[in-house]
């Protein structure tokens, strides 16, 4: 599995007393471990990153194939997991691709430019001090896209909300007749959580795609939830048990790649018309 910044940082300094960061509420903790839990927001030792001096996200213009990226506040809780499934079909299937974690990034809110004028809204974004810069980047880069995502109040995360709002100044190249940069590419969408709302919270990301160009993969939205009835605490081992998540992750990630292999992109250049509110 994915190998996290605190795992790669025990091996490489296994006594050194180091600052180590919730990466859910920010609390920070000193130690030659992590605790055992926040004591501020309670989420577990496994969230926690060694807090190091904050450098700004960068892309090095490589070509890759897939983003996949992890929606959730909780950068290896149960959206971590169903990513972490994801991410193995991806590895077996030898396509390139990058993963997101949006909880250990820095992500401004949308500064709105389009409300003051259509033309003040444009690509590159004009905030460049966030990490954002960098992921519009690898969104025109590379072929599709897999998000997976929480259920919050029937809805998508905050963090991800933010992330996909920031992807306004790409949608709005075809507002202001300037040639776009994701139609074309392929979208699948993967949403877990608690109790109610997943078709919701999917269709609500997809909306965002649909938007900029993207193509759905056929069959390519998969959720699954435990209930409310449940107490949330027994979750984990409810997602980490189930054969249903674990086969429509598969699925899902597999139907992106054969629609990607496909050059969908590339078949349709020229020839969309883009409809985009």
């Amino acid at each position: 599995m994915h190998k996290t910044p605190l795992e790669i940082s025990l091996k490489a300094n296994p006594d050194q007393k180091i600052p180590w960061r919730c990466a859910v509420c920010g609390f920070v903790f000193t130690g030659e471990k992590p605790p055992k839990g926040c004591p501020v927001c309670h989420s577990p030792s496994y969230e926690f990153i060694p807090e190091k001096d904050r450098q700004q996200l960068t892309y090095n213009g490589e070509k890759f194939d897939i983003m996949l990226i992890n929606g959730s506040s909780h950068r290896a809780g149960n959206t971590g997991y169903m990513a972490d499934l994801a991410e193995a079909v991806l590895r077996e299937r030898g396509v390139s691709y990058r993963r997101f974690n949006l909880s250990e990034y820095v992500i401004d809110y949308c500064w709105c430019c389009y409300a003051v004028r259509a033309e003040s809204c444009a690509y590159p974004c004009r905030n460049k001090k966030d990490d954002m810069p960098a992921f519009h980047a690898m969104l025109a880069a590379s072929k599709a896209v897999i998000i997976v995502s929480p259920i919050n109040w029937n809805g998508m995360s905050a963090r991800l909300k933010v992330f996909l709002d920031r992807t306004t100044c790409m949608e709005n190249l075809f507002h202001i007749n300037k040639p776009g940069l994701t139609e074309g590419k392929v979208a699948g969408i993967l949403v877990q959580g608690h109790e109610d709302g997943a078709i919701k919270t999917a269709m609500d990301i997809w909306l965002n795609f649909q938007q900029l160009g993207y193509v759905l993969a056929p069959f390519g939205i998969a959720f699954r939830t435990h209930g409310s009835h449940f107490n949330s605490v027994t979750d984990r081992e409810f997602f980490q048990n189930d054969e249903l998540i674990v086969r429509h992750t598969r699925g899902v990630v597999n139907n992106v790649i054969e629609t990607m292999q496909l050059d969908i992109g590339e078949k349709l250049k020229g020839k969309l018309v883009p409809v985009t509110e």
